[in-house]
C-alpha cells in the first residue's frame, strides 16, 4: 500500500496508534462485541493519546493535524473491527459540523470534551419513515421564546445510547416549499427535558457499535443551540456528505484488505487431500480476482483522498467509491467465508464477524441505490 499523501510523521503516528490498539482494544474487542458497547474508559484513553478529532484547533486540545491522520485512524480502527465505527463517526462526521458551522461559544462548550473523550457525539438524521430521503423527515422544532420545542423520533442512530451531544436534523419551517428549505440542525444534549434515549437496537452485526432510537416529546432545547443558520440545515448536510461517504469507502476498502489478508493466511495453512488449499487452482483464481479488485478499489480511494485534501468537488466520484467499495467488501466477505469452509461459519473465526459487519455498509451513509442515482444525475442522465 503506497499512499502518496502519507509522510514520515504519519507513519510514526500509525505505528503509535497500532501499538495503542494492540494493547487497549484488540484484547478486549470480543468482550465489547458481546456486551454490545465500547466502554467510556476506552474513549478517554483515545483522547489522552490524541486519537480523537486530531484535526481540531489547538485551543480546544486538538493537534490541528491534516486529513491523513484521520485516514490512518479510520484504517486502524477498521482493522480491529467495524464495530469501532462510532469513533470514526464522532471524529470525522459529527464534530466537523460543529467545527465549520458552530459559534465560538458552541465550540468552547463542546470541543474540549470531544477531544478528551469526555463527550461522545452522534448525528440524528434517519427516522422510522425517512432514511435516505432527508427531505421527508417529520421531526419538528418550533421556536418558543428562547427555546425550540422539538417533537419526533429518530432511529438507527450510531452512538445514540452513549451520546452526550446529538446533531438533530429537524424541520423549523414545515411550510417551506420546497421542503428542504425548512430544515435546520439543532445541538441537543443528553438530559434535555423531553429528550429520551430509546432502546438499543439489536443489529445483525457491528455489535459493539451501540445503535439506538431517540425520542423527542416536547423537548426543550435552548435557541442558541441551533447550528449555523436557521433553515440552512439541508445545505450543511449536503456539504458534509462528501467526507462522510469517503470515510465509509476508506473503511470498506480497509475491511476488504483485512479479509483478504486473513484468508490468504488461512488457505496456506489449511490442508485438504494432502496439500494446502492455496495450491488448488480454484482457490488461486478466487484470491487473484479479489486481490485485483481490492487493489483497484484502494487506488481509486487513495486518489479521492488526495482530491478531497485539495478541497476538490468529488461528490460524483465519492458516490462511486461508496457504492463500489461497500459492494466489493460484501463480495469479499462471502468469497472469504467460502474459502474458510465450515470454519468460516464459526464465531471464533474473525471472517464470520466480518461477514455480519459488512452487510449494512451498502445501506448507511446513503444507500448504494441512492449513490447510483446521484451519479446518474451528475452525468446529466
Amino acid at each position: 500500500m503506497n499512499q502518496q499523501y502519507v509522510k514520515e510523521e504519519h507513519q510514526i503516528f500509525r505505528a503509535s496508534l497500532q501499538k495503542f490498539l494492540k494493547q487497549e482494544a484488540e484484547p478486549h474487542f470480543t468482550t465489547w462485541e458481546s456486551q454490545k458497547t465500547i466502554p467510556r474508559s476506552f474513549w478517554k484513553k483515545l483522547g489522552e493519546q490524541g486519537f480523537l478529532c486530531p484535526w481540531s484547533e489547538e485551543i480546544y486540545g486538538g493537534l490541528e493535524a491534516d486529513f491523513p491522520y484521520s485516514v490512518i485512524i479510520n484504517e486502524e480502527l477498521e482493522k480491529v473491527g467495524t464495530g469501532l465505527g462510532g469513533i470514526a463517526l464522532h471524529n470525522d462526521i459529527v464534530m466537523p459540523y460543529i467545527s465549520e458551522y458552530g459559534t465560538k461559544q458552541q465550540k468552547e462548550r463542546w470541543f474540549p470534551g470531544a477531544v478528551s473523550g469526555e463527550l461522545i457525539s452522534a448525528i440524528a438524521m434517519t427516522e422510522p419513515g425517512a432514511g435516505s430521503d432527508l427531505a421527508g423527515i417529520r421531526t419538528t422544532a418550533v421556536k418558543n421564546g428562547d427555546h425550540y420545542i422539538v417533537n419526533g423520533e429518530k432511529t438507527f442512530i450510531t452512538n445514540g445510547i452513549d451520546a452526550d451531544l446529538i446533531v438533530v436534523v429537524c424541520k423549523t419551517d414545515p411550510d417551506a416549499n420546497p421542503v428542504h428549505k425548512g430544515i435546520s440542525l439543532l445541538l441537543v444534549e443528553a438530559g434535555t427535558p423531553g429528550f429520551i434515549k430509546g432502546k438499543q437496537l439489536n443489529k445483525v452485526g457491528q455489535h459493539s457499535q451501540a445503535t439506538s432510537e431517540l425520542i423527542f416529546e416536547d423537548a426543550k432545547v435552548p435557541a442558541d443551540h441551533i447550528l449555523g443558520e436557521k433553515n440552512k440545515g439541508f445545505y450543511y448536510l449536503m456539504n458534509k456528505l462528501q467526507q462522510e461517504r469517503l470515510i465509509v469507502a476508506i473503511q470498506a476498502i480497509t475491511s476488504a484488505e483485512k479479509m483478504l489478508e486473513m484468508t490468504m493466511n488461512y488457505v496456506k495453512e489449511r490442508k485438504a487431500f494432502g496439500k494446502s488449499i492455496s495450491s488448488f487452482q480454484n482457490t488461486q483464481f478466487k484470491i487473484a480476482e479479489m486481490a485485483t479488485e481490492v487493489e483497484i478499489g484502494r487506488t481509486f480511494v487513495d486518489q479521492l483522498i488526495e482530491k478531497h485534501m485539495d478541497r476538490a468537488d468529488v461528490v460524483t466520484e465519492v458516490s462511486m467509491a461508496k457504492w463500489w467499495t461497500t459492494d466489493l467488501a460484501k463480495k469479499v466477505s462471502v468469497e472469504c467465508m467460502q474459502l474458510h469452509g465450515g470454519y468460516g461459519y464459526m464465531e471464533e473465526y474473525e471472517i464470520a464477524r466480518r461477514f455480519r459487519d459488512t452487510a449494512v455498509t451498502s445501506i448507511y451513509a446513503g444507500s448504494n441505490e441512492i449513490m447510483k442515482g446521484i451519479i446518474a444525475k451528475n452525468l446529466n442522465l
